[in-house]
């Protein structure tokens, strides 16, 4: 992989890292229905994806909070989130509530390209339950499946690289099960 390609996704995941912390909690939102009102829970939908919190993700599916909001710096959907960080409940209950699946973030990248690239098995075998479109192209020219197809040791230091950035924020990645992963979902993605 050229430099300037590792260069460019270590400063969005830069952004991405800095805008999970920068988020706030403003998210209020209420809707009525017939006689009762819902409101939306204090801690924000963006937080309570990568906190593993399906609670406060269905009280907010429950309150009509927008499901497909994007977090300022990257663009990441809760959806996205959930499939970068493998939260397998939460994005099945985003994929029920009708998350938008063909919703990128500034890289281009969908939920499945997220789900894919990340090796989260179950989560691409969601989004393609749902018909996720597996022919959308990232800002790189990748289909969800071009970004699984190549070499393993070719990606191995960006991985290392996200690993090391978002860990923190609660990114699990096992180079060993990734590597298994990784040729599953360019089946998958056929």
């Amino acid at each position: 992989m050229k430099a300037s390609k590792i260069n460019t996704i270590s400063a969005t995941l830069m952004m991405f890292f800095i805008s999970i912390l920068s988020t706030s909690c403003s998210e209020d939102k209420k809707i009525e229905d017939a006689s009762t009102k819902i409101e939306a829970p204090e801690m924000d939908i963006h937080t309570a994806v990568l906190a593993n919190n399906l609670e406060v993700v269905r009280q907010h599916i429950e309150a009509g909070t927008d499901i497909n909001s994007k977090e300022p710096f990257n663009g990441a959907t809760p959806l996205i989130s959930a499939a970068t960080f493998g939260k397998i409940e939460i994005a099945k209950a985003l994929i029920d509530a009708g998350a938008d699946l063909s919703i990128k973030n500034q890289d281009g990248s969908t939920p499945l390209h997220s789900a894919a690239f990340f090796g989260r098995v179950e989560i691409v075998q969601l989004l393609l339950e749902a018909d996720a479109d597996k022919s959308i192209i990232n800002n790189y020219g990748a289909t969800a499946r071009e970004t699984v197809a190549g070499p393993f040791e070719e990606i191995k230091p960006v991985y290392e690289m996200m690993k090391q950035q978002l860990e923190p924020l609660g990114l699990q990645l096992d180079m060993t099960e990734l590597e298994k992963s990784r040729p599953v979902i360019a089946m998958m993605l056929q």
